[in-house]
């Protein structure tokens, strides 16, 4: 992405040869005469650095502490120019916000080096040192440049699912390893004016020609899972599901990683502002989130992201337990948690309701029948999201998540560990 250059000088013939010099591939140069016309184009494009001279009207070092106030969340580099060469003036400038001060007549060579230094300054101090990616904040400064552009765009919001739980299991090290060759199989597929920024660690964005869109998320969807399995232990690959650490007994699973990638233009609609383009896109990319494989969706005419995604919190739990002392205790106990529990002894007693999780004991250590239950219940597709949470007085791990268990539990156990279980997989339902 360009950077974005603003300067605010009333003088037609240095404004016009000051933006001959700056621009170029890499910079964008805009140029206004006045403190009010700066203040507008600064809120609509956030620029990366601000050139102001005192051939405006009113004292440079009062501009220049204003410029610094109403810039503070975004913090562009601030440079004065100024046919005085007086120390004291200099002084004065740079004490109220300025990073740098030029006195005029200006060397050209020097100017132009002065300004490409403050510029990469800026740049390298908004990347994110494990990626060599522009950070968040620069990422949405990117965003807020494209909303009025006349040209056909498009945003990609890409993620790795599942990507804590890989961090989890295969230490940061590995999951390194795994960000950094996503990254760059999406650089090998942008081209020079393309953006690519971080959104969170395992969160990316593209800005691109919206012509491609729709053939990049293909083709990343495509390329992620290519690679995606030499990350894997062959144990994990043999089993189909990431067991994770946890006690010493106590197992849980976990899918493996896939790519998430939502995709908006402004082919169909005209966003008013970054906020309302970036929740768009969030939307968009909750729709095309799917468990356990890696899926694109791009925006279309009759899809509307807006209020597409229900956002009803599902607090339901049910119980199956043999034990009736157990499903009493348990019962009480999440329904003073502020979850609704509804407790079964077989299948079909979820009358198609779908709850957030299911706590379902395995059964006796010779028969094991609640293994046949869950091993059901994962099979139909009405409870794919639903987390299953299985208790046994058999300490077998490795048995009861082959069967579908998303967390096993060993019997006895610790309430309060029940509990905190429960908390976690209720917040990534």
């Amino acid at each position: 992405m360009q950077s974005v250059t603003l300067i605010i000088d009333k003088r037609q013939e240095l404004s016009t040869k000051y933006k001959k010099l700056l621009t170029s591939e890499t910079n964008t140069v805009t140029v206004v005469k006045d403190f009010l016309a700066a203040m507008k184009f600064i809120q609509d494009k956030e620029p990366d650095l601000v050139i102001i001279s005192d051939s405006v009207e009113g004292d440079l070092s009062d501009y220049c502490k204003k410029l610094r106030a109403l810039t503070y969340n975004m913090r562009p580099v601030i440079v004065a120019t100024s046919k005085s060469a007086e120390l004291q003036d200099r002084l004065c400038v740079l004490a109220d916000g300025a990073d740098d001060f030029i006195s005029e007549p200006v060397n050209t060579e020097e100017f132009v080096m002065r300004i490409k230094a403050h510029l990469r300054r800026e740049i390298e101090t908004n990347f994110d040192s494990k990626l060599f990616l522009p950070c968040k904040n620069y990422s949405m400064r990117a965003l807020k440049r494209i909303v009025n552009e006349n040209k056909f765009w498009a945003v990609l919001l890409v993620s790795i699912e599942n990507f804590d739980n890989y961090k989890e299991n295969y230490t940061e090290l590995a999951s390194d390893k795994l960000l950094q060759t996503y990254c760059a199989i999406i650089k090998s597929s942008l081209s020079e004016n393309d953006y690519l920024g971080s959104i969170s660690e395992n969160e990316f964005l593209i800005i691109t020609d919206g012509v491609k869109a729709e053939k990049l998320a293909n083709f990343l969807t495509f390329a992620f899972d290519s690679v995606a399995e030499k990350f894997y232990s062959p144990q994990d690959k043999k089993r189909g599901f990431m067991l994770m650490r946890g006690d010493e007994f106590a197992g849980r699973r976990s899918n493996f990683v896939h790519t998430t990638i939502g995709v908006i233009t402004n082919e169909f609609t005209k966003y008013k502002d970054s906020a309302h383009l970036l929740n768009s896109l969030i939307q968009i990319h909750r729709m095309a989130n799917l468990p356990s494989k890696s899926n694109f969706l791009i925006e279309r005419p009759q899809i509307s992201a807006e209020n597409a995604v229900n956002n009803e919190i599902n607090n339901r739990i049910f119980i199956i337990e043999e034990d009736e002392a157990m499903t009493l205790l348990l019962k009480t106990i999440f329904d003073l948690q502020g979850y609704e529990v509804k407790t079964l002894t077989k299948l079909e007693d979820l009358d198609n309701i779908v709850p957030a999780i299911i706590i379902l004991d395995a059964g006796s250590a010779e028969t094991l029948k609640g293994l046949e239950l869950c091993k059901e219940i994962r099979s139909n597709k009405l409870f794919d999201r639903t987390k299953l949470v299985v208790t046994s007085v058999l300490h077998d791990k490795e048995l009861i998540l082959n069967a579908g268990a998303d967390l096993y539990i060993p019997k006895p156990y610790e309430i309060s560990s029940l509990i905190r279980w429960v908390e976690t997989l209720a917040d990534k339902y």
